[in-house]
């Protein structure tokens, strides 16, 4: 099946960032947002998001805004649609409720893919007409820079849905995982999860403040798995005897450290000793400049990333 038109469902930061991809690779794309001023902010987030687009990939100079249309109506957008992006709230009474009015205009075999973060797919095709086609697709924030999908079948997925939506997201220069068994948060978000919690619990045990966990993770270990994933970093730790070297050697230390991870709980006062020590870092930074300086530098490590051998 050739995907031509893209209905996405909520036109918020997700929603507006697929629409800048899916409109820089000549789709048509219908977005569905009830709220009055969604199409103003998806048309500012998607003019500042080409240029980026245009230094990752060749595309017309500016947005074909012919081929973008807006409705208050799901049924509506999914009119005519080859693929629904759901970036709907994360709720599964929600999301239910959206595949049901989806599948009122909906053609039978196109894709409802959600980008839910944490929900599975099993359960958001609870009750569908057609459950066969609807899967979870999901993103990491910008998904039009950042290029992971994390595909997730349901009990009830086809296998030939799977198939078809990593070639569609491959085709707009995705990088596809498939997950082998439904969990929530996936894969991705459950690792980024493991890793907040304990980012948490530093500063709940006054090991370190806020800023120097931040430190600590983006020039540290975060440039390294930036360009490559745990195992294969730990691959060449191991030196000329791999991975398997260092789980032998170096694994032991490694389950150690993991007794004395944490589980902190999200009191009232550790939300607001986080908050206010985060805010005093950012006394002087503007969220806009924040924001503009992070997309920067994801197209950077995106064109970096395009020629490593993994």
């Amino acid at each position: 099946m050739q995907i031509q038109k893209v209905a996405i469902l909520g036109g918020g930061l997700i929603g507006a960032s697929w629409a800048a991809l899916f409109l820089s690779r000549g789709l048509t794309v219908a977005i569905a947002d009830p709220r009055a001023e969604a199409e103003g902010f998806c048309r500012q987030l998607i003019t500042e998001a080409w240029p980026h687009l245009a230094a990752l990939a060749a595309i017309p100079e500016t947005p074909n805004w012919d081929a973008l249309q807006f409705s208050q109506s799901i049924a509506e957008a999914c009119q005519d649609a080859d693929l629904v992006q759901d970036c709907g709230p994360d709720r599964i009474e929600v999301k239910r409720a959206m595949v049901a009015e989806a599948e009122t205009t909906l053609r039978p075999e196109a894709i409802f893919a959600s980008s839910t973060s944490s929900l599975i797919a099993s359960d958001i095709q609870a009750g569908a007409h057609h459950p066969e086609r609807v899967l979870v697709a999901h993103p990491m924030n910008p998904p039009h820079l950042v290029p992971l999908v994390e595909l997730v079948a349901g009990n009830h997925t086809d296998p030939n849905a799977i198939a078809a939506a990593q070639q569609f997201y491959d085709a707009m220069d995705r990088v596809t995982v498939i997950a082998q068994k439904e969990r929530p948060g996936h894969i991705a978000n459950r690792l980024t999860s493991a890793l907040y919690r304990e980012a948490v619990n530093i500063v709940a045990e006054g090991i370190a403040t806020v800023q120097d966990v931040d430190k600590a993770i983006a020039y540290g270990p975060g440039m390294r798995w930036a360009l490559m994933g745990p195992h294969l970093i730990y691959h060449l730790g191991g030196g000329p005897g791999g991975y398997r070297h260092y789980l032998d050697h170096l694994g032991p230390t490694q389950a150690e450290r993991w007794k004395d991870l944490g589980t902190p709980a999200l009191t009232p006062d550790l939300i607001e000793t986080m908050v206010s020590q985060l805010d005093a870092s950012l006394a002087e930074v503007d969220d806009a400049a924040l924001k503009s300086s992070r997309d920067a530098a994801l197209v950077a490590l995106a064109k970096l990333k395009q020629d490593l051998p993994v």
